[in-house]
């Protein structure tokens, strides 16, 4: 596993390096929509309420 570290003035400590989004808005409104897509077409209602907890989750970030 390699890590990104940056050092910082004279002191000699290090950070961790600037975390980057993996995901962009416009994928997680992809995903929301593929999402919807798929709920429509299930009959089975737990499936039906773990897809729309994800649907949701997944609203908080666009």
């Amino acid at each position: 596993m390699t890590t990104t570290t940056e050092e910082t003035g004279t002191t000699g400590a290090s950070e961790p390096g600037r975390a980057r989004a993996l995901l962009s808005t416009a994928d997680f409104k992809l995903l929301r929509t593929a999402l919807t897509a798929y709920a429509r077409t299930l009959d089975d209602r737990d499936e039906l309420a773990r897809i729309n907890a994800l649907h949701h989750r997944l609203g908080t970030y666009t």
